[in-house]
């Protein structure tokens, strides 16, 4: 019984690792397809992504089973949780690629702003850096790791506040920039989404090492009076 559960927790362990390289590799190709205006790449990241629902939707049910059928404690319970909880992160980074796959099919033809377009390009490359780095920080187990990697989100806040400034003050020039410049904002605000999920799962690497939940890099949430 043993051995078997072993088995379906490597099994488990490898799957996950597997979902967390195809979210990579669809934000990267998202953010390729946005910045080199392929219209043909951003359809096949569109066209992809129910691999990626399958797979978080798959873990989702072996997770269930696997704590309901096995009832495991102490650090195998942990695992279990942290893949059930870390797949549904990356679910919706793979939705994030979609929405700017769908930006780049959208805004095709229009007027661009190449110095806004590299800084896309650069927090592009942070936020595919930083969910590749969680994921490594999950498959060593550490926790140390972890907290760095999340650390670095603010690097991917700050770059879409700037990304943001500059998009008003293009707008405000001429009204032929508003439809690039709300595009670029949009696609900011999905890939700082995205580095909010990366620090997602380094929280979850250190839940999977301590047990205790934490939060990493806190953002301050306003208050309804606020």
């Amino acid at each position: 019984m043993r051995t078997t559960f072993e088995e379906q927790l490597n099994n488990l362990h490898l799957r996950f690792s597997e979902m967390g390289m195809m979210a990579s590799e669809a934000i990267m190709k998202s953010v390729k397809a946005y910045i080199d205006h392929d219209k043909s790449l951003a359809k096949e990241v569109i066209r992809n992504d129910h691999v990626i629902n399958k797979r978080e939707m798959d873990l989702e049910k072996e997770s269930f089973e696997m704590i309901a059928l096995q009832q495991p404690v102490t650090s195998d319970l942990r695992m279990i949780v942290t893949v059930l909880k870390a797949s549904s992160d990356l679910e919706r980074m793979g939705d994030h690629a979609v929405s700017i796959a769908q930006e780049t099919i959208r805004v095709k033809g229009e007027i661009r702003i190449p110095e806004i377009e590299k800084l896309i390009a650069e927090m592009g490359e942070m936020s595919t850096s930083i969910v590749e780095d969680s994921l490594e920080a999950y498959l060593k187990k550490d926790s140390k790791m972890a907290e760095e990697v999340a650390h670095r989100d603010v690097e991917i806040d700050a770059k879409s506040t700037l990304i943001n400034e500059l998009c008003i003050k293009d707008m405000q020039k001429t009204v032929e920039n508003v439809l690039s410049g709300s595009s670029y904002m949009l696609v900011a605000s999905y890939l700082e989404r995205v580095g909010d999920y990366a620090t997602n799962i380094c929280e979850w690497v250190v839940y999977l090492n301590t047990g205790h939940v934490v939060e990493l890099n806190r953002k301050h949430i306003p208050d309804v009076d606020e």
